[in-house]
């Protein structure tokens, strides 16, 4: 069944766009007077023939109505909310949803007053820490985090312009690093060299770009990272400038995010990659083949293969290291993360460990009964010497179970079987799952009954 969307001030801002009263915006949308009023109260929802009317007549983008922002937004409050310190503050799923569709700015703000909340907590707790270095700014992370997220992680623009490059460039094909070089040294007279400390070192003066030692589509990354900010710079600019971010802390590390997307665009430019993973049928192994890419780049690339005309199945993705945290995420499905903590340890992500070089595969169901195909596998990056170390991830790639037929990876699993598929949620703090085995604590949301008479997975049960 389709969703109801609920976009009254939406709707109403765009008829202040136009100069137009109730009444002559229901008359060129061919609707009554007292339907538009009820639409833009929210007491209707907005019918599919207004969304049409309204891209044909006025040209604007249908997706403005789109819900997936609201989902996001709707999850993040409900686990903001799931704080103790909201225990006694009632409010229901209907009214995040509102508040998420029709003020957004509003539930940003929220979010970003209970994040600086949670920080100060934090911080009172390790104060001794604290006194011993300066103060750090992880808020401004979270922003740049926020940012990717609620842009869905697409950027048309910038990922136009690295697709522009890699045809130019001849960085579309397996020689990516060898073509890039030319480009740097015919376009922009810088020369590359290869064997350097670090990842990457650029000197403007000398416009010489130094590529550490390492596996040549990490080389590739990092040049094209390069040409982004050599190439692309005021495009760059003018996108942090729109973000307006609120510490120049987090302008930086956006910079560096909004450069690293011009080198993952780059490296798998949108249409050449798009029709490979349809053609592929999305098969991981075969594209990092065809492309001369990384599994984890390649897997990253298909969760924002998002452009309004030539939508990619809606995938996520997310990266954790071996405590179970979440360096990367990213979703454009209705699956969201913890923002806080770990993720489920139902999840096969985390058993990707214990299975070197597989891809795991799962049927999972989360508690609002959507069905996922979800793929994990390890990630090694060694170091470059001996006493630098190895880093260890495992990443995770999947997408609504009616797109499974598009995947490689669902030709043999048993999708019409209710009991293939595992019960996974968000986190525990917020799950409402009654039986899980795995809990680590309650959820919030729900009041415990103790009998210290009798004694189940968990001390507790839940009314």
């Amino acid at each position: 069944m389709a969703r109801k969307i609920y976009a009254g001030a939406r709707l109403a801002e765009i008829r202040r766009a136009q100069g137009l009263t109730q009444t002559g915006f229901a008359k060129e949308l061919g609707v009554s007077l007292s339907y538009l009023n009820q639409m833009e109260r929210n007491n209707r929802p907005v019918s599919k023939d207004v969304i049409a009317g309204l891209s044909e007549r006025y040209g604007i983008d249908v997706a403005l109505f789109s819900m997936d922002e609201a989902d996001r937004l709707t999850v993040d409050l409900r686990e903001a909310l799931a704080d103790p310190m909201f225990r006694d503050i009632p409010h229901s799923r209907a009214e995040l949803q509102i508040l998420a569709s029709n003020a957004p700015g509003l539930a940003h703000a929220f979010l970003a007053l209970h994040r600086a909340h949670r920080q100060g907590q934090e911080r009172l707790a390790s104060l001794d820490a604290a006194l011993d270095r300066p103060a750090q700014t992880p808020m401004a992370w979270e922003e740049v985090r926020d940012f990717f997220h609620y842009c869905d992680n697409y950027l048309d623009a910038l990922d136009r312009a690295a697709e522009q490059f890699a045809r130019r460039a001849d960085f579309e094909g397996r020689e990516k690093l060898a073509a890039g070089m030319t480009w740097l040294r015919t376009e922009h007279s810088v020369a590359t060299m290869l064997g350097g400390g670090g990842l990457r070192r650029y000197d403007p003066e000398t416009r010489t770009l130094t590529l550490g030692t390492g596996r040549a589509e990490t080389q590739a990354f990092q040049l094209a990272h390069q040409v982004a900010l050599i190439a692309q710079d005021g495009l760059i600019e003018a996108t942090l400038d729109l973000a307006r971010f609120r510490s120049v802390e987090a302008r930086e590390i956006a910079k560096v995010g909004l450069a690293n997307y011009f080198a993952g665009a780059a490296i798998l430019p949108y249409g050449a990659f798009a029709a490979a993973a349809r053609e592929e049928r999305h098969d991981l192994d075969a594209l990092a083949l065809r492309f001369g890419a990384s599994v984890e780049q390649i897997a990253h690339r298909l969760s924002t293969l998002q452009r309004p005309d030539a939508r990619g199945i809606p995938f996520f993705f997310v990266r954790v290291d071996q405590a179970g945290t979440i360096t990367k995420r990213h979703s454009s499905t209705p699956l969201q993360f913890a923002r806080f903590g770990g993720a489920c340890p139902l999840w096969n992500v985390h058993q990707a460990f214990e299975t070197p070089g597989r891809i795991l595969r799962q049927l999972a169901e989360t508690p609002d009964g959507i069905r996922y195909l979800c793929l994990a596998r390890d990630v090694v990056k060694p170091g470059r010497t001996f006493s630098s170390g190895t880093r260890r991830y495992a990443i995770a790639l999947g997408c609504e179970v009616k797109y499974a037929a598009e995947l490689v990876y669902a030709d043999d699993l048993s999708l019409e079987n209710d009991a293939a598929y595992q019960p996974i949620g968000v986190s525990c703090r917020i799950c409402e799952r009654a039986h899980c085995h795995q809990r680590a604590v309650p959820p919030v949301e729900r009041p415990l009954r103790i009998d210290p008479h009798h004694r189940e997975v968990v001390p507790y049960s839940l009314d």
